[in-house]
């Protein structure tokens, strides 16, 4: 096959031991391997398997004559379905599916229901539609009368990166603003793969936005796009037969490839991801060998031991950020309402208010956090003194978290009050005031292997110990009980628990994953 010319582009903001969204599920053996193959999809309450992946494509102004290019070079029998999102007027009645039906032999129609979508089928989302995720799948209502920004390839994105994981492809063709560029970024942070239109658009900002934030696999034409989703189409690990035994391709966890692979980034990188749940590890890779077209896991390690910047690649691929300003919005009123007041009565007039945020990746909790405790000593008129320590596995990641500077879409959960209060703008980003900044300490750190701070009142490791076996849990479990002060309390992700460390916390506030640390219970916790 003739060679296609494309730019691939590496993530900017890699993150060690990061907040993350992607949530572990249990899946057959047969679904664990592909990157764009059967992945599991919750519908009303139970998993059903989609055999094939789903190709999402959002564009504006220009887009019409993209996508044109785009499906007349696109093989009408891909296994893929394809779903198209443009802004449209609320007003006005489409005519997109009469448009586009005559560009491709697929078929195409208006959806109306997410979860009876096909192979070899274009949808295109009505006009006066929004989409949502409600109880694990995507649902279409009514759009809203009121009318606001409009990001409405952001939430298609967005909801099929939460439901379809690894099993999703992003494209972002012609428009104006930045729709889509979250959403892009999402969908690679579940395994997905992410296009972007290049220097063809006819308006270019949209596409720009998503290569300026370092979440764009591919940049390239309308026409080269499809020719590579044409080339994915056959590869190996997106397109397999539904069997039930075990394809030949499929990768075991004592696999002497895979190992190698995981040792060539321990000696590169000096961590080690044994301890990390191999089924997220294998995404992960599978979708850098996916971008990088090879076959096989045998081909891939043998790559990686000739390429030094590929490790470099993968382990921030396996490191990505997922960080938000205010992620979970209720716990963190939880936090500004009860957890924090309450932790600050135990202290002396004098005594500083310890926190620790682990696996912080680009700081944006940590300046939540430090931006709740500023908005409480404005209530209570009080200066009492607080330090927050905030540590991560990658340097990448702290440096940004140190530089303190975001765009607006990380800031979509920061109300005007607070963006007003504690950011500057600094042209089209907004920075992290610098007596806030001033009282962060970032450091590089390694949970599991490293010495822990100490004397902590509080601290937040939010969607970490989701990527870690049973195991490695209890032993940062363990390093956070040594590290907190006998009243102290532990903050966890909305999918995490403490398992089976109940002699060393005891929950505080189930919903949100507050546990307060128990006395010393004869369990040893030296934290090393």
């Amino acid at each position: 096959m003739k060679s296609i010319k494309k730019k691939v582009l590496p993530p900017k903001e890699p993150s060690a031991q990061s907040g993350k969204s992607e949530q572990e599920t249990t899946i057959s053996q047969t679904d664990q391997i592909a990157v764009l193959g059967n992945s599991p999809l919750k519908i009303k309450g139970k998993h059903a398997v989609n055999p094939f992946p789903v190709v999402a494509i959002g564009a504006s102004a220009g887009g019409l004559e993209a996508v044109t290019e785009l499906l007349q070079n696109l093989s009408p029998t891909t296994g893929m379905a394809f779903i198209y999102v443009q802004h449209l007027s609320p007003d006005h009645k489409s005519l997109l599916p009469e448009i586009l039906s005559k560009l491709t032999p697929m078929k195409v129609q208006e959806i109306d229901d997410m979860e009876k979508i096909q192979p070899d089928n274009l949808y295109v989302i009505p006009y006066n539609k929004e989409i949502e995720v409600i109880d694990g799948h995507i649902q279409l209502l009514p759009r809203k009368k009121i009318k606001s920004s409009n990001l409405s390839i952001d939430v298609l994105f967005s909801s099929l990166a939460e439901t379809h994981k690894e099993n999703v492809v992003g494209i972002v063709l012609s428009g104006s603003a930045h729709d889509g560029t979250r959403g892009l970024k999402e969908i690679k942070q579940a395994g997905g793969i992410t296009f972007a239109q290049d220097d063809s658009a006819k308006f270019s900002s949209m596409p720009q936005s998503a290569i300026a934030e370092g979440v764009v696999d591919f940049v390239m034409s309308p026409k080269e796009v499809a020719l590579e989703l044409n080339w994915m189409s056959e590869h190996p690990l997106v397109r397999r037969p539904a069997v039930k035994h075990i394809p030949e391709n499929e990768i075991e966890n004592n696999n002497p490839d895979l190992r190698t692979i995981l040792q060539l980034i321990r000696k590169r990188k000096g961590v080690d991801f044994s301890h990390y749940k191999m089924n997220t590890i294998k995404r992960r890779m599978l979708r850098r060998m996916l971008v990088h077209k090879i076959k096989t896991i045998k081909q891939y390690a043998g790559f990686l031991e000739q390429n030094e910047k590929e490790v470099d690649l993968l382990y921030q691929d396996l490191l990505i950020n997922v960080s938000d300003f205010f992620r979970d919005t209720e716990a963190f009123a939880l936090l500004k309402s009860d957890v924090l007041p309450k932790l600050l009565k135990n202290k002396a007039p004098e005594e500083p208010l310890r926190i620790w945020v682990a696996a912080c990746a680009t700081g944006e909790e940590v300046y939540s956090i430090a931006i709740l405790l500023f908005e409480i000593q404005g209530s209570k008129g009080i200066n009492f003194p607080f330090q927050i320590f905030a540590s991560d596995l990658s340097a990448e990641a702290l440096n940004v978290a140190r530089n303190g500077e975001y765009s607006p879409q990380q800031l979509k959960n920061v109300s005007p009050k607070r963006l007003q209060q504690f950011f500057t703008k600094s042209k089209d980003h907004y920075r992290i005031s610098k007596y806030l900044r001033d009282i962060c300490v970032f450091a590089q750190h390694n949970i599991l292997i490293d010495p822990p701070f100490s004397r902590m009142d509080f601290i937040s490791c939010r969607n970490f110990l989701i990527y870690l076996d049973t195991s490695a849990q209890k032993k940062a479990l363990s390093t956070f009980h040594y590290a907190l002060n006998e009243s102290g309390c532990l903050m966890l992700g909305k999918s995490e628990t403490i398992g089976n460390s109940t002699a060393l916390f005891t929950p505080l506030n189930k919903k949100y994953k507050v546990y307060t640390r128990k006395k010393n219970s004869g369990v040893q916790s030296n934290g090393s």
